[in-house]
């Protein structure tokens, strides 16, 4: 499937040779016929009013920005005016939390168009996609068995591979960008935590939130950032343009770039040996076009991992702000989360401190080590194992069990204060997509996106790499 990159999508928008119009008639289209469903509410109307506002701006003269016409579907965490939200939960929350913040606000500055909310593992507190309340959204790469598509940003890379969304608006606190764009082959970049406002967005961790992009190709995703970027770094003003230095010309290629592969580190010791196959002959083809591969031991990797892990830092903060905002909210929330979350509630203070300390160290500690080691990224399956179907979920005990394998690799990053971003690089043995991690130092988000076109130069884009999934 060979389609125009957002950038000439909109800039074709943007000229008046295409209409934003037809994008969302496409993009329809393409939700009605999918039946993977990847949304909560799908708002097909509304879209159409956006693009009709759109076309009518350009064709009195008006330049409607680097994203004019492009299609965004939004993780029901975000308020979004005139559409409701659960967040997941069983019921819709208070209006306050329909109100917009910073990412959804900038996006319709730089004209783009809202299709509707996607499907969120409930309070984004998951890693596998679940969802017994509202519903759990098709994997397409298995054609015969329900399989999950990663969480907790569960529709969002499914919206991409259906059509109806060329961006796909996620959150990601352990990974909720990056394992459902591992898990379905797509591109999920985790940027640097607190380099865009996280307002109008249900939390999770006041600590760890960050809000991000997942796109059908890195180059997109560079486009995309850069773009919102500027906002953020302008306050939300400034000039309207085509974002300049992207690196979204002629692909840059790897030469001289410094990977760091962890060496030691159970990220790739309880990696399925498929998995760790497919990342490491994608980092074997990197070498060969000029790419330099060095084996590194980060112990603060393995550290932060267990700390993340350990549940003393997200659930307690998750817990205490329903307790203070929504203190009927715990009571009807499904087992699947509200036992973990429960169990929260029992975190001594102490400990909740050891480790906000702890993280503030290990992140020092990190950095220095990778500037000793002269690398400029990490890199690490996204995902160590395959994507569960739901019956293997069934069972609570082994939900926990297959949802920890599924946050073990993401995690650390975010612990770490460090951005990141999955590329899909090949299927294993059951024919799931599998991601390569690159994780890069904090602040480096740009740097860090652009290595990762260089990487997709060399590898090829999620069509080229996997092919079309087998349900489309």
């Amino acid at each position: 499937m060979q389609r125009r990159t957002v950038r000439e999508t909109a800039d074709r928008v943007r000229r008046g040779d295409d209409s934003a119009r037809r994008h969302v008639e496409q993009a329809i289209r393409s939700y009605e016929a999918s039946g993977l469903g990847a949304y909560v509410c799908f708002d097909a109307e509304g879209a159409l009013e956006q693009a009709n506002r759109i076309d009518a701006a350009v064709a009195r003269g008006e330049d409607l920005g680097p994203l004019a016409g492009i299609t965004v579907s939004v993780k029901d965490l975000y308020g979004v005016e005139g559409l409701p939200i659960q967040a997941g939960t069983k019921r819709e929350l208070p209006p306050k939390w329909q109100r917009e913040g910073f990412l959804v606000r900038s996006l319709r500055t730089l004209g783009a168009v809202i299709v509707g909310k996607t499907h969120t593992v409930e309070l984004a507190f998951g890693g596998v996609g679940l969802n017994p309340n509202t519903g759990t959204p098709i994997n397409p790469w298995d054609a015969q068995e329900h399989r999950v598509p990663g969480g907790s940003s569960a529709g969002a890379g499914v919206s991409l591979w259906e059509g109806s969304a060329r961006i796909a608006l996620g959150s990601d606190t352990g990974g909720s960008v990056r394992i459902p764009a591992s898990a379905t082959g797509v591109v999920g970049h985790r940027q640097t935590t607190g380099r865009w406002p996280t307002t109008g967005v249900f939390p999770l961790s006041n600590t760890m939130d960050t809000v991000g992009l997942l796109t059908c190709t890195a180059e997109d995703s560079l486009y995309a950032f850069a773009a919102v970027d500027r906002l953020a770094g302008s306050g939300g003003g400034g000039a309207i343009q085509a974002p300049a230095g992207t690196g979204t010309g002629p692909a840059t290629g790897v030469s001289g770039l410094r990977i760091g592969v962890l060496a030691g580190s159970y990220t790739w010791d309880d990696a399925q040996p498929d998995i760790a196959t497919v990342v490491r002959d994608a980092l074997a083809e990197l070498e060969a076009a000029g790419a330099v591969l060095r084996e590194v031991a980060m112990p603060e990797w393995d550290e932060a991992a267990l700390a993340y892990l350990s549940g003393g830092l997200v659930p307690p903060e998750c817990i205490e702000f329903l307790e203070r905002e929504l203190p009927e909210w715990a009571d009807v929330l499904d087992p699947t989360v509200g036992k973990r979350l429960e169990a929260a509630r029992h975190t001594p203070a102490v400990e909740y401190v050891r480790i906000l300390r702890l993280r503030e160290r290990l992140s020092t500690r990190i950095h220095a080590r990778m500037k000793r080691e002269r690398v400029d990224v990490l890199a690490m399956p996204t995902v160590p194992v395959t994507p569960p179907t739901l019956a293997e979920l069934e069972p609570l005990d082994r939900y926990r069990d297959l949802n920890r394998q599924m946050l073990s690799a993401t995690g650390p990053a975010g612990m770490l204060n460090m951005c990141a971003v999955s590329l899909p690089v090949g299927l294993d043995n059951s024919g799931m997509p599998v991601g390569l991690q690159l994780v890069g130092p904090s602040g480096t988000d740009l740097v860090l996106l652009r290595r990762a076109v260089g990487a997709e130069s060399v590898l090829g884009t999620s069509t080229e790499r996997l092919g079309m999934p087998p349900r489309l």
